[in-house]
C-alpha cells in the first residue's frame, strides 16, 4: 500500500516568499488571512501574528514562507476545491497589510486540483 501525499492547499511564488522574509525581518513572525470581504478582503493580507484575532470559523490551509495562512469559513467553502497560489505583483498593497508601502501586493491565483487530488482532501476531512 502507497501512503498518498495531499496536495499543498495553499503555495507561494517565490517572489512572494522573498517579501513574506522582508515583512518578517522588519515586523517579525507574520500570518496571512483571506477573508473575502469589502474592500480589501479579496487580497490576501499579511499582518503581525500578535495583532491578528483567528476567528472560530477560520480554516488554517497550510504556510507559505514559515507564515500560517488562514481564509474564512465561507471563503473556504467557495474555493476548497482550488490551490491557492500566492503571488506578488506592482501595486499598493491591502491598507492594513503589512506590504502596504512595498510598491508591490500579494494576489491570490488559483488552480482547480484534480479529481484524484480533491477526492484525497476530502477523504482526509480537509475539503
Amino acid at each position: 500500500m502507497t501512503v498518498q501525499t495531499l496536495p499543498l492547499q495553499v503555495i507561494a511564488t517565490p517572489a512572494a516568499i522573498q517579501l513574506i522574509g522582508k515583512l518578517r525581518a522588519r515586523h517579525g513572525p507574520v500570518l496571512f488571512h483571506q477573508s473575502g470581504g469589502c474592500c480589501d478582503g479579496s487580497s490576501p493580507m499579511c499582518y503581525p501574528q500578535d495583532d491578528f484575532i483567528v476567528g472560530d470559523r477560520d480554516v488554517l490551509l497550510g504556510e507559505i514562507g514559515s507564515a500560517p495562512f488562514y481564509i474564512s469559513g465561507p471563503q473556504f467553502a467557495y474555493w476548497k476545491h482550488t490551490q491557492l497560489i500566492i503571488d506578488v505583483v506592482p501595486g499598493r498593497g491591502g491598507m492594513f497589510s503589512l506590504e502596504n508601502g512595498e510598491g508591490v501586493r500579494f494576489l491570490v491565483r488559483s488552480r482547480l486540483f484534480a479529481d484524484e487530488e480533491f477526492a484525497a482532501l476530502q477523504a482526509a476531512g480537509r475539503a
